[in-house]
């Protein structure tokens, strides 16, 4: 990014507007911390390197990095400590191996016809190719990677509720996206990175940045508790074949895409559904 962006602000000149909309976002963040009991300074001490670390990053001159003057003024954050705080930056995101993999094995599994059945849903698959014509989910694993054992696999989704066994033996998908039940660190990992993308897409398009991203959500407050669960059912159902078809159409432009020169963009598309008391105790800043 270019360092043609406005200059900092403080506090008291910061938009009232953004200011609010940062309130209304932190703070399930905060419950999120403080259920894990993540205190303020941690978090404070977080805050403060990753300042320096996209201002170093995002925020340069001619595509030159940011002499550590620059650094201060944007940070606020003096000079000595930005130049301590880059020194100690941490490395990439450990990404945990069962991601790797198996967002390719989840996303070749509902998105490839091989292995998908009538209506689109995800096939129950054998374990093995022996004696069993077909698709297997030894196959699937094959067809991602050569050098990953399927048992290995098999194992490590039974462990983390991805997967289970039916009553013929046979590999089902739990659900129709790769959402780990019981792996935190996992969890943890999608909790991240698609947050991250939803709050890039909304920040991109409120700072009015090229084209206007899909970011858009329904609103209704006063429902009943069954009228809800209709809703919720109607929105999961909806969700599951939005992500389903598009998933399908990405997987096969990839394979097309594969080795072409430019092929280094990425997409997300997210779906969630919120549901909670118009009573609680933030909904003064919830409401439209």
């Amino acid at each position: 990014m270019s360092g043609s962006r406005a200059e900092p602000q403080s506090a008291a000149t910061a938009p009232a507007a953004l200011v609010g909309a940062l309130r209304r976002l932190l703070r399930p963040l905060v419950q999120l911390l403080l259920s894990h009991q993540i205190q303020y300074p941690h978090l404070a001490k977080l805050l403060k390197s990753l300042y320096v670390d996209v201002a170093a990053d995002e925020f340069r001159l001619d595509g030159k990095p940011p002499t550590a003057s620059r650094l201060t003024l944007l940070t606020g954050i003096h000079r000595k400590e930005t130049g301590r705080l880059r020194e100690a930056l941490p490395g990439k995101d450990t990404v945990p191996s069962t991601v790797t993999l198996g967002g390719q094995l989840v996303a070749r599994w509902i998105g490839s016809s091989e292995f998908r059945g009538a209506g689109g849903r995800p096939l129950p698959l054998p374990r093995t190719s022996k004696g069993a014509p077909g698709p297997s989910f030894e196959g699937l694993v094959a067809s991602v990677s050569k050098d990953i054992r399927s048992r290995s696999v098999l194992d490590e989704w039974l462990q983390l509720g991805v997967a289970h066994l039916d009553d013929e033996n046979r590999v089902c998908l739990n659900v129709d996206a790769f959402v780990p039940e019981k792996g935190f660190d996992e969890k943890a990992f999608y909790f991240g990175r698609n947050l991250r993308d939803h709050i890039a897409a909304a920040a991109a398009n409120l700072n009015g940045e090229d084209s206007p991203m899909l970011e858009r959500a329904v609103y209704y407050g006063g429902l009943t508790g069954a009228s809800l669960a209709e809703i919720e059912a109607l929105s999961n159902e909806l969700g599951i074949e939005a992500l389903q078809a598009v998933n399908e159409r990405a997987l096969e432009l990839k394979q097309r895409d594969s080795g072409k020169q430019g092929a280094t963009a990425r997409m997300t598309l997210g779906i969630y559904f919120f549901k909670g008391s118009t009573n609680g105790p933030s909904d003064h800043e919830n409401q439209s």
